[in-house]
């Protein structure tokens, strides 16, 4: 598992910890960037003109963007690891199937969400 940081490493969660939270899933690479990069893929990609927090793609590449999700992190109240945490196994979801464009699907998937982050120590997320 490749893990790939094309950002300051300051405050960020470590290597390991990135691995940790993605051992589970195989086939996966990720890849923290900053603003530039993500807004890029999330315009070239899905047609937005913003960064988003995570993008997955079907090749494994798990794209986290930096600064969105330390922007996230200080709106929701929630500490940078604990966020980045949710975040990895979110991008790992998507990339073995699950969505959340359908109300059903989107319970789904938070249930495994929660139940993956709970195995790693991290409380829920959602509530």
């Amino acid at each position: 598992m490749d893990v790939q940081i094309a950002v300051p490493r300051r405050g960020l969660p470590s290597v390991a910890s990135f691995r940790r939270w993605a051992a589970g899933f195989s086939g996966i690479t990720l890849r923290i960037v900053g603003r530039k990069e993500g807004l890029f893929l999330n315009r070239k990609y899905r047609g937005k003109s913003s960064a988003t927090n995570v993008l997955t793609f079907d090749t494994g590449d798990v794209v986290l963007c930096d600064p969105v999700i330390r922007k996230e992190a200080r709106q929701q109240r929630k500490s940078l690891r604990a966020h980045y945490a949710h975040l990895v196994v979110h991008g790992a979801l998507h990339f073995r199937g699950h969505d959340h464009l359908k109300k059903k699907d989107a319970a789904r998937m938070e249930r495994a969400e929660v139940r993956a982050l709970r195995r790693l120590g991290f409380a829920n997320p959602y509530g």
